[in-house]
């Protein structure tokens, strides 16, 4: 039996992303521009950080932007890919190594910053990755990572199900089991880090129609990697058959469709004394109302007059 905690394929994922390596500059436009507004979120600090790492590097994309930041000093790019490592590194030069997400082979306390682009989603056990991330940073060290939400390609999930329901006669597992932006926080929180911050945006992308959308997903590594799915090939006639369905609920006039990415972007920092902490209950010592001052009384009806 699988363990129970192994929701995802981590092989497969290995695979499919070396696969991905090989031509990752026709895929990479998700992850690029998801690069772009987490590079963004960084330059939103105050600090500059000397030793930082992106963890699921893809080929690079957030090491390609930060070239021209001055808030690194040194990047290494690490991915559970090897191809995609290399690609990395080719791509804008900076070190790379191949480490996965799960177990990580940094040392405590060794790091200033940690960064992770549009990987974390395909984690097993995120808590206790976000665990080990919070123990490899220094004190007031910044873990800064976006990943993929419970509203990504939804409509799209749900005409595959409908489609392999009416083509094959019932449905395997393929709704992955994405965190939910309320749920992330409390995450960062039982991580130990501090200040936690989550915020979301959503990316529309159009396309021709559903089946360049699959396509593209394939190229990205990014298809069906629950563990318990079915290992058979889809059937031609069930993927004709989803994109007929995604085109009828979804397709616009000009018969394109678009498909809708949630990104959730969390924000933690290992504690540190130095950092702002809330006031113990009871200890105030100005009164509200001395705050305010005079509340004026609620004219009558006669003063409205």
């Amino acid at each position: 039996m699988a363990d129970p905690i192994t929701v995802f394929d981590r092989h497969i994922l290995k695979l499919r992303r070396d696969r991905a390596a090989t031509r990752a500059q026709e895929f990479n436009f998700l992850f690029a521009e998801t690069a772009d507004r987490l590079a963004d979120r960084l330059e939103d600090t105050t600090r500059n950080f000397p030793h930082a790492v992106d963890l699921g590097c893809h080929s690079g994309e957030l090491g390609q932007i930060l070239a021209t930041s001055k808030r690194v000093e040194t990047l290494h790019q690490a991915d559970i890919s090897q191809r995609y490592a290399h690609a990395a590194r080719a791509q804008n030069g900076r070190s790379s190594l191949v480490a996965d997400e799960e177990f990580l082979p940094f040392a405590e306390g060794s790091l200033d910053l940690i960064l992770s682009n549009l990987s974390l989603h395909w984690v097993n056990d995120l808590p206790g990755m976000l665990l080990q991330a919070r123990r490899a940073l220094k004190p007031d060290g910044l873990f800064l990572a976006c990943m993929l939400g419970g509203e990504t390609l939804k409509d799209l999930r749900e005409a595959l199900m409908t489609a392999e329901a009416e083509e094959e006669g019932g449905v395997s597992p393929r709704v992955s089991p994405f965190v939910d932006i309320k749920d992330a926080g409390a995450l960062l929180q039982r991580s130990g880090f501090a200040l936690p911050v989550v915020d979301a945006d959503d990316i529309t992308i159009d396309y021709p129609d559903a089946l360049k959308l699959m396509r593209d997903l394939s190229g990205m590594g990014e298809s069906n990697l629950i563990a318990k799915r079915s290992k058979k090939f889809t059937k031609r006639s069930t993927l004709a058959r989803a994109a007929a369905l995604y085109h009828e609920r979804h397709g616009r006039e000009d018969g394109r469709v678009h498909a809708k990415f949630q990104v959730i972007y969390l924000t933690g920092w290992a504690p540190d004394e130095s950092q702002p902490k809330p006031l113990r209950r009871g200890s105030g010592q100005v009164s509200l109302v001395d705050f305010l001052g005079d509340v004026p009384d609620k004219p009558t009806p006669e003063e409205n007059n």
